[in-house]
């Protein structure tokens, strides 16, 4: 029976030593682990600052190219009020008819002529002198007429 116990003691050191071996090994491993699942957190937080960071690049970038929208929506709106083509092909052929009856028409010419230096004066005192003043309180009426396009 001294061999059973001899033997049931040997088994059961090896079995200790083995037990041991296995736990350090297995705290070893949790330990990497732990290590590992140390390194990821860290990596996480840094791609989560940097994605922060870009959402916040992308937001600001967001904002700037709204603001430079409505400044050309504004822009736009500003140029459409300006005379365009139409009305300056339209300058274009009231001239070329102007011409048309200096040449074809004998008395034309000479009042064409005097009427152009009169308005000439006339709207260079209405942004000089005393008539932009009257003009601003006092509409002033004209007697020429209207010519509406019939289109």
């Amino acid at each position: 029976m001294n061999q059973f116990f001899i033997g049931l003691g040997i088994g059961a050191a090896l079995a200790l030593v083995v037990l041991i071996g296995m736990i350090a090994k297995g705290h070893k491993k949790t330990s990497e682990y732990k290590e590992e699942l140390t390194k990821l957190k860290k990596v996480l937080v840094n791609r989560m600052d940097i994605e922060s960071d870009g959402l916040n690049n992308l937001k600001k970038e967001l904002a700037e190219v709204k603001q430079q929208n409505e400044n050309l929506r504004i822009s736009i709106s500003t140029y459409s009020q300006k005379p365009g083509k139409k009305e300056t092909t339209r300058l274009h052929i009231y001239q070329l008819a102007a011409d048309r009856l200096m040449i074809n028409a004998p008395g034309f010419a000479s009042a064409w002529q005097t009427a152009i230096k009169q308005s000439e004066t006339e709207f260079n005192k209405a942004f000089t002198g005393d008539i932009a003043f009257v003009r601003k309180v006092i509409p002033v009426k004209t007697d020429a007429q209207i010519i509406s396009d019939e289109n």
